[in-house]
C-alpha cells in the first residue's frame, strides 16, 4: 500500500495551502488538498502535530486547522504583536513566539495558555524545544540565547551574544544547537555552552534543518540548498533547488533514504531525494507551483493514534469575547502511550482562555 503525507505551507498572501503527498514506487504524486484563509495578514510561521496544524502571522493570532476533519479550529488570542513562531512538542503542548517578547505554552487538551513567559526585552526570533521535552532554547532581538526550564516555566540560563540571532535549533541527539545569526551558523556544545565551530553561508540563512545529528542542511537567501558537515562545518554536498530564495526547509528519513522539503519565494515547494551515507545526487522526487510567495512550510504525518483523541481538544474561544471554553467531558482526557507530561497546570481553578490584555 502506498504511503501519504502532507505538505502544508503558508505565504505572503495569507493563505495556507495543503497538498497530498502518495509515495508510490515509480513516482509520487501531489495534489492540493485543502486552502485555509484564516489569517488578514501574512504567515510567519506553521507547525504540525499528529492532528492539529497551528499557523501564526502578522495579524497576532495563532489559527488551528483540525487534519483529521479538515476543518478550522479556532483561534489562540495572547499574544500582541506578530507571531514570530511555532513549535509541537509532542502531541501535548504548542510552544509561541511573538513579537511582543513572550513565550506561550498551550495545552492541546483544553486550547488554554498554561504558561506565558516574558522571555526576551524585545521580539522572540526563534524556539526550539529540546528532543526531551524539558528545555527550550529562545533568542532574541535583545542579543540574548536563553535556556528555559519547561518543568517549572522558568529561565534556567542566559547568554549574552552579540548580535541578534534570527534562528535557534537542537540537534536531534540534543547534545548541540545550532544559532543563526546573518549568514552565519555557530554550533555550540551543551555541555560546555560554548561554541565548537562556526558555519560560513554564502548568503543571508532564512532555514535550517539537522537531517541527522552530524549533518545541517542550509537554505537563505540563494538558489543553492548546502549540507553542512557538523563536525568540520565544512559544506560536504551543494545543489540548485530553486530560482530565488529558499524560505524554509523540512526533512524526514524514508526506507533508507532523507526526503528534503524546500519551499521558495518562486512558488515552488520541491522534494528532494538524498542518500545521506552516499552524498552524490538530489534527485527531484516531485514539484508543486502554488503560485503564491511561500513564508513558512511544515510535513504532516499521519498519527496512529487520530481516530482515538478525535474527541479529546476542545474548541478555543473564538473571540477575546468569549473567555469561557468548553471543557471535555469526564474520564476523556487519555494520555497516549509513551508521552510525556512536561507542563503541571498551576491550578484548576485559572480561568480558561485567553489572559486579557494589559
Amino acid at each position: 500500500m502506498e504511503d501519504h503525507f502532507e505538505l502544508v505551507a503558508g505565504c505572503y498572501e495569507q493563505i495556507v495551502f495543503g497538498y497530498r503527498v502518495c509515495t508510490g514506487d515509480e513516482e509520487w504524486t501531489i495534489e492540493p488538498n485543502f486552502t485555509h484563509h484564516a489569517h488578514t495578514a501574512s504567515l510567519t510561521a506553521v507547525s504540525s502535530s499528529d492532528r492539529f496544524i497551528a499557523t501564526g502571522s502578522k495579524d497576532e493570532t495563532i489559527q488551528l486547522y483540525d487534519m483529521s476533519k479538515k476543518t478550522e479550529h479556532g483561534a489562540l488570542l495572547h499574544h500582541d504583536g506578530s507571531i514570530s513562531c511555532l513549535e509541537f512538542y509532542g502531541t501535548s503542548h504548542l510552544l509561541s513566539g511573538g513579537q511582543d517578547g513572550l513565550i506561550c505554552v498551550w495545552s492541546t487538551q483544553k486550547w488554554e495558555c498554561l504558561k506565558s513567559i516574558r522571555a526576551h526585552k524585545g521580539h522572540v526570533t526563534s524556539l526550539s524545544v529540546h528532543p526531551s521535552g524539558k528545555l527550550a532554547l529562545s533568542v532574541g532581538t535583545d542579543k540574548t540565547l536563553r535556556t528555559w526550564n519547561l518543568i517549572e516555566g522558568r529561565s534556567a540560563f542566559i547568554k549574552n551574544i552579540k548580535q541578534i540571532a534570527e534562528i535557534v535549533l537542537w540537534s536531534p541527539d540534543g547534545d548541540q544547537y545550532a544559532v543563526v545569526m546573518n549568514n552565519r551558523v555557530d554550533i555550540y556544545n551543551v555541555k560546555s555552552a560554548t561554541i565548537i565551530g562556526t558555519i560560513a553561508f554564502p548568503k543571508r540563512i532564512s532555514c535550517l534543518k539537522f537531517l541527522k545529528n552530524t549533518l545541517l542542511a542550509v537554505g537563505g537567501d540563494d538558489e543553492s540548498v548546502c549540507l553542512y558537515d557538523v563536525t568540520s562545518q565544512k559544506c560536504v554536498f551543494e545543489f540548485k533547488a530553486h530560482e530565488n530564495r529558499v524560505k524554509a526547509i523540512e526533512s524526514f528519513m524514508k526506507n533508507d533514504f532523507c526526503v528534503l522539503v524546500t519551499a521558495s519565494n518562486d512558488g515552488f515547494i520541491k522534494l528532494w531525494k538524498l542518500n545521506l551515507e552516499k552524498l552524490e545526487t538530489a534527485s527531484l522526487l516531485g514539484q508543486v507551483n502554488t503560485t503564491a510567495r511561500l513564508t513558512c512550510l511544515s510535513v504532516w504525518m499521519p498519527g496512529e493514534a487520530k481516530e482515538t483523541t478525535v474527541e479529546q481538544s476542545a474548541q478555543p474561544a473564538a473571540s477575546k469575547t468569549v473567555a469561557e471554553l468548553p471543557l471535555p467531558a469526564k474520564g476523556k482526557r487519555v494520555r497516549l502511550p509513551g508521552e510525556e507530561v512536561i507542563l503541571v497546570e498551576e491550578s484548576s481553578s485559572t480561568k480558561q482562555g485567553k489572559k486579557k490584555k494589559k
